[in-house]
């Protein structure tokens, strides 16, 4: 029967090491690199179980931006990473919106533009001037990005230029345009005063450009600026906005006035305008008669010589005398008083005489422009809904009587500003409202979908695998090193007794052995001391037990 010695279970601790330094070196390697696998193990294992989820912060960050997001992300406390393959901003899942939002406050990311500082960088030997202007408007076009993108509701901007080559000649001279796509941020809109400030802003930059020719588009392709001219045909989408604008002003006025008597719930309105958008021009020129005045008047006259006066051509038919008198008996009226009684035989040919007069007359000149927004007419109409009958939560709904919708009405027309000679009308009904429906409620998330039960998981399967591990792997591999394992002793020769005991006679060994023998406990001490001073000894004496025993 073969016998072996071991240690107890209370061994000092260098007993592990005593008896890993006494293992052969391929067992020494092959138990050190099994630790170091076990160990390796556990590490990956908890690290992925404590890593958490990590999302892309925000895609197409340039490098500038990434580089101010860092910063910012490190000032407010939060983790991130850098993807070393597509080099994106990495942030925990847990925190995503968080740090967008913190991203956000502080402005990032702003889109890159060129600006001014283009113009400092080497342009080289030999740069043309053609190239110089090209790099100067595509600056100045970077700089209004830039001022743009300043906008709340902005998230990048783009600037376009049409200017000019100048000339000397004022018939070839054009005026200069530009354009801007704007790109605003989700659920964002910019509304007419901020449009026309970056109007504006574009044409006072620029010189000899006119707020009119600036464009400014949105980046669904929709126009912001819509031309002055309203002689144009159909109706443009700032004149639907117009009318629409105008509709819930008269709808908020209805809501203000009957929500306190009747409720939030308990009515509706609606109110349809129409407007006139015509752009009417009237010239008119009126004259008053009454009021003439003179302003010049032009009188001449012509008398002739008379037949006696010497006349005609030069000559001897000129020279004749006078044809003799006409003796006029007397006593006929008025040659009487004529002296001598005798009248020129011819009165005197011709006379002539003619006015002009010329009158101020006065004149009005009257140019009437209308406003192309002109109501025409209103139409409201308002449904009631019934009223309880009493104060009691289950009592019957009657309608509004006569006179409380002749109220109602009433305050309508005067909150709508209701004209009868433009049509307006007024329309109030007292009708049953159907019940609202109830919403169903929406189903909760479930559990396993939540974001923390992923790392509870991860926290589980660590913990898991570390109970399978630590009692399966590492304690019988630790317990293994401390035991110690009996080596065989080389056989003593032939007629060679066993050396005596350390510190013994020779005949002493029987004796010492018979007290150590009063309990089974000293016993065990005893070999154990025996073993730890001289092991060879021991070897040999238990080699001569299985001797005696084969015997």
């Amino acid at each position: 029967m073969s016998k072996a010695i071991t240690r107890s279970a209370g061994a000092p601790p260098g007993a592990a090491l005593d008896g890993f330094m006494r293992l052969p070196a391929q067992r020494q390697i092959g138990l050190l690199l099994s630790l170091a696998l076990v160990v390796g193990l556990l590490g990956a294992a908890f690290t992925y179980a404590t890593r958490p989820a990590m999302v892309p912060l925000l895609a197409g960050m340039t490098e500038r931006d990434t580089a101010d997001a860092m910063d910012a992300l490190s000032r407010n406390g939060f983790k991130y990473s850098v993807d070393s393959t597509t080099g994106r901003l990495m942030v925990p899942a847990s925190s995503l919106h968080e740090a967008r939002i913190r991203l956000a406050t502080e402005g990032l990311p702003r889109a890159a533009a060129t600006g001014f500082e283009s113009l400092g960088q080497d342009s080289g030997f030999g740069t043309s001037r053609m190239v110089e202007n090209a790099r100067y408007h595509h600056a100045l076009e970077g700089e209004l990005g830039r001022s743009i993108m300043t906008l709340n509701g902005v998230e990048s901007a783009r600037v376009h230029l049409g200017l000019p080559k100048p000339t000397v000649f004022l018939r070839d001279r054009a005026t200069p345009t530009a354009s801007v796509l704007i790109n605003l941020h989700p659920g964002r809109k910019l509304d007419e005063s901020q449009v026309a400030g970056i109007v504006h802003l574009v044409a006072s930059s620029v010189p000899d450009l006119d707020a009119e020719h600036v464009t400014v588009v949105d980046q669904r392709g929709r126009l912001l600026t819509s031309p002055q001219d309203h002689a144009g045909a159909g109706v443009s989408g700032r004149d639907l906005d117009y009318v629409q604008r105008l509709e819930e002003s008269y709808v908020r006025r209805i809501t203000e006035l009957l929500a306190p008597v009747l409720g939030m719930e308990g009515f509706r309105a609606q109110v349809a305008a129409a407007v006139d958008f015509t752009l009417v021009e009237s010239t008119e020129e009126l004259f008053d008669p009454d009021n003439a005045v003179l302003r010049s008047e032009q009188v001449s006259e012509d008398l002739n010589s008379p037949a006696s006066a010497t006349g005609g051509i030069p000559g001897a038919l000129s020279n004749q005398p006078p044809p003799a008198g006409v003796a006029v008996p007397a006593g006929e009226g008025a040659l009487a008083a004529v002296p001598g009684g005798v009248l020129d035989p011819v009165p005197p040919q011709n006379t002539s005489r003619r006015s002009t007069r010329n009158f101020e007359v006065d004149r009005t000149v009257r140019h009437t422009k209308q406003a192309p927004t002109s109501l025409q007419r209103l139409s409201v109409a308002v449904v009631v809904d019934h009223r309880p009958a009493s104060a009691d939560p289950g009592a019957e709904r009657i309608p509004l009587t006569e006179a409380e919708l002749t109220r109602i009405e009433g305050l309508v027309r005067e909150a709508v500003g209701f004209d009868a000679t433009r049509g307006d009308s007024v329309n109030v009904v007292s009708t049953s409202f159907m019940p609202q429906a109830e919403l169903e409620p929406v189903d909760a998330m479930p559990l396993w979908r939540e974001p923390w039960v992923a790392d509870v998981v991860k926290q589980g399967l660590l913990a898991l695998l570390a109970l399978i591990i630590v009692p399966l792997v590492l304690r019988p591999m630790l317990k293994n090193l401390s035991v110690q394992p009996v080596r065989r002793a080389q056989a003593l020769p032939a007629g060679a007794q066993v050396p005596a005991l350390a510190g013994s006679t020779a005949g002493g060994n029987a004796a010492v052995v018979a007290q150590k023998r009063e309990s089974g406990e000293d016993q065990l001490k005893v070999a154990q001391n025996m073993v730890r001073e001289d092991p060879k000894l021991v070897a040999q004496v238990v080699k001569q037990w299985v001797a005696s025993d084969g015997n």
